[in-house]
């Protein structure tokens, strides 16, 4: 979220927690990019807030609803508020459960990959409308089509990350493989890891697709223990998403921090070929 609106955005927030009967004296800004994440306190909850956003926060507040009903590992909404989204000032507000940091055990790979593998089977059960995500695919090669917005990208490298989305794409589509409702962005930055095990946040990228696709999110030793993936499958969803993430970094409404550091890093990866690393440690800040 951009500076100037940092403190807007804590106002709002403020504002309907207060009006909902939640005692603030004190906000902590937890996390800052294109949403903001606020932890208020004494009530000890968590806003996260948009500029706008009004679907994607009522698709987050929806799923949140369902998983949690059918005790999938998720953060769960804030108790004691109405589980729905609120507007104040422009900005979309939802409320959420804090949950105290624990240093993840020895078995952490494991665990991780369980609850991926229960989330999914969570997720199978849900019955709402999200993208396909080869819609993503699609958005990520306009995206790069597109000098206006991407102008930095030198012109081999643009060819480099067309062609790489739209081999990639085509050969994870002649796999066949069954599809099902994905968390979209399962990678450790949106895992927190809680006295109740590790639990998944942000839900704003959700979409339909193969289990691969979420796994290629994930470290090697998480999906090293997730069951019975086709291996082919998930390093052409590792490529695809090593793509999809350098075309977001040239980008120039990007605000990741250090993003054309990553984007180059990336394009470099992509030039040596496979085989293709796991996402998450390529997008720490």
């Amino acid at each position: 979220m951009e500076v100037g609106l940092v403190s807007r955005a804590m106002t709002a927030a403020t504002g309907l927690a207060q009006a909902l009967g939640l005692p603030v004296d004190d906000v902590v800004v937890l996390h800052s990019s294109n949403k903001l994440a606020l932890r208020l306190l004494p009530c000890d909850v968590v806003a996260r807030v948009a500029v706008g956003g009004h679907a994607v926060a009522a698709l987050e507040v929806e799923l949140a609803r369902q998983l949690a009903a059918a005790a999938s590992p998720v953060a769960a909404l804030a108790p004691g508020v109405e589980p729905r989204l609120h507007e104040r000032d422009g900005f979309t507000v939802t409320f959420w459960t804090f949950y105290e940091s624990v240093v993840p055990g020895l078995d952490a790979a494991a665990t991780y990959a369980d609850a991926l593998h229960r989330l999914h089977a969570g997720l199978r059960g849900v019955d709402i409308e999200t993208p396909h995500f080869l819609d993503r695919v699609a958005e990520a090669e306009r995206l790069v089509a597109d000098q206006q917005q991407t102008p930095t990208l030198a012109a081999a490298d643009r060819r480099l990350l067309l062609s790489t989305l739209q081999d990639a794409r085509e050969r994870i589509r002649s796999r066949g493989a069954d599809e099902q409702l994905l968390h979209g962005e399962p990678h450790p930055g949106n895992v927190l890891h809680t006295t109740d095990g590790p639990l998944f946040i942000d839900f704003e990228t959700c979409c339909r697709g193969p289990v691969e696709f979420d796994v290629a999110h994930v470290p090697d030793d998480v999906s090293a223990h997730y069951p019975d993936l086709d291996r082919v499958l998930l390093a052409e969803c590792r490529r695809l998403v090593l793509a999809m993430v350098a075309a977001w970094r040239w980008d120039v409404r990007d605000e990741f921090p250090h993003g054309p550091r990553h984007g180059r890093d990336i394009l470099a990866i992509l030039r040596d070929g496979p085989p293709w690393p796991a996402l998450g440690p390529l997008t720490a800040p």
